[in-house]
């Protein structure tokens, strides 16, 4: 059964010990930002739970961080499916999404504060890089804007500053599908209606954050996910429709051709982004839940949540791409959580022709050019999920002056900073142009036997590992 809404989720979170309570009073301007940093280093990824902050201090608004990409495991039980499952789910989705049911009543909705009873302050925003960031800023909001010409609905999630009492800065980069959207009103002076959303059915959340095909609605493709449709209701203060069991939802208007500076912020690489010139936001209406819950998303230096929400859906797509849209004899691809889900790709294969590892290579840069800087194609007997198995494919099955080249001239990873500053690129706009690196670590003649005891002995000593001791 698909969870209702992010109560739900968070239950079954709890039966499978995959949420850990925090009932000790905490500062949101610092100490969710800390703890949530010393457990995704400190814990393992397979055991990592969501966290509960049940108790922050001066708000009566609960913050739940790392629900739905704190592991894998809790990706997989978001999905309701396999690990191994997971690209077959998302393939479905997408071929055979599921229209929203629109409701006339909504739990979403059960509180309503409007123009000058809106206090965006009153909500526990994080800040998350203490002494960097200007301001508390949300990281989990589902951003639902509209085309203006089509209406068709575009679900993304971007940073959000917090300006305000009523306003909000927001950055929406050139690639994601939003930004088309307030542009468009732009040039006709229009304001854009933007409704960010908070705390939903957890495969909402994963859409979100993972790029769909253009002409999908990302709402029906959630509902493809949960395999039945996501209820939704129009907002109170303007003619979107966001999900109807949301925690709490933020309405207004980017004002028209007004840009404010915004940042810098924590960014995924780990390093800090630059400011930016981006888009400001009235708030015309804040509704919510009795009883709220606040959903951020922990993100930052990897390993984060936004690394592992994103290098699944990413993974996703690319295999879909490579293995069924074009029949290339790949097993599986992994975008590694270090990279930031984007700089370090890895590609695994049964190839039957030598040049395979290079088409692959430039079959996924051209696919997603902004990610796979260095990509790396193994045989299949490699866990592309663990690094020293890469690494040991690298070590022993590279020649570098023939298994390594480098192509120039392409997309570079957004926020690299090993890239020019953005000072400099205004001055010479080439330098913003990136190379990637490519390096077949696939077997190209017999190797001798591998040197481990036979599978079967390991698989047994597994099954008994108690008995050890362990």
């Amino acid at each position: 059964m698909p969870y209702e809404d992010l109560r739900e989720f968070l239950d079954r979170l709890e039966a499978a010990n995959k949420l850990h309570r925090i009932t000790k009073p905490v500062d949101k301007d610092w100490e969710i930002a800390a703890v949530s940093r010393v457990a995704f280093q400190s814990i393992p990824e397979e055991r990592r739970p969501a966290l509960f902050f049940e108790n922050v201090v001066g708000f009566d608004i609960p913050v739940v961080a790392g629900v739905l990409g704190a592991s894998r495991s809790i990706y997989c039980l978001a999905l309701e499916c396999d690990v191994k499952e997971v690209h077959k789910k998302w393939s479905e989705a997408e071929q055979h999404p599921i229209e929203p049911q629109r409701v006339s009543k909504a739990s979403a909705q059960e509180n309503i504060f409007a123009d000058r009873e809106v206090d965006l302050r009153r909500l526990p925003i994080p800040t998350w890089t203490v002494g960097q960031d200007p301001a508390p800023y949300i990281t989990a909001g589902c951003v639902v804007t509209a085309d203006p010409d089509s209406g068709i609905r575009n679900v993304g999630t971007y940073r959000v500053e917090l300006k305000g009492q009523r306003e909000l800065g927001l950055f929406i980069n050139y690639l994601q599908g939003g930004r088309e959207h307030v542009e468009k009103n732009n040039q006709r002076g229009r304001p854009t209606p933007v409704a960010i959303v908070l705390g939903t059915d957890p495969v909402i959340g994963l859409v979100s954050v993972t790029r769909v095909p253009q002409n999908l609605d990302e709402l029906a493709v959630a509902g493809g996910l949960r395999g039945a449709p996501v209820k939704v209701v129009k907002c109170a203060t303007m003619d979107l429709e966001i999900p109807a069991t949301a925690e709490i939802v933020i309405e207004g208007f980017i004002r028209p051709k007004e840009l404010e500076s915004e940042g810098p912020f924590g960014e995924y690489t780990g390093y800090m982004g630059p400011k930016s010139m981006s888009y400001k936001v009235d708030v015309s209406c804040v509704t919510h839940r009795s009883k709220p819950l606040f959903q951020a998303f922990i993100s930052q230096m990897p390993p984060s949540e936004s690394s592992c929400i994103r290098s699944v859906g990413r993974e996703s797509a690319l295999y879909k791409h490579l293995a069924q849209d074009l029949h290339l004899p790949v097993r599986d691809v992994h975008l590694m959580e270090c990279s930031g889900a984007a700089a370090y790709l890895v590609i695994s294969m049964r190839k039957s022709h030598p040049a395979q590892p290079r088409v692959a290579m430039c079959a996924a840069w051209s696919f997603a050019p902004q990610f796979g800087k260095m990509t790396v194609v193994v045989d299949d007997d490699i866990d592309i999920r663990d690094l020293s198995m890469v690494n040991w494919a690298i070590s022993f099955r590279v020649q570098p002056d023939r298994d390594v080249f480098i192509m120039p001239g392409m997309p570079a990873v957004q926020l690299d900073p090993s890239q020019a500053p953005e000072d400099v690129v205004q001055q010479d706009p080439t330098r913003r142009v990136s190379s990637k690196l490519g390096i077949d670590a696939t077997r190209k003649h017999a190797f001798p036997a591998v040197a481990i005891p036979p599978q079967e002995h390991l698989e047994r000593v597994r099954k008994e590992w108690k008995s050890y001791g362990f």
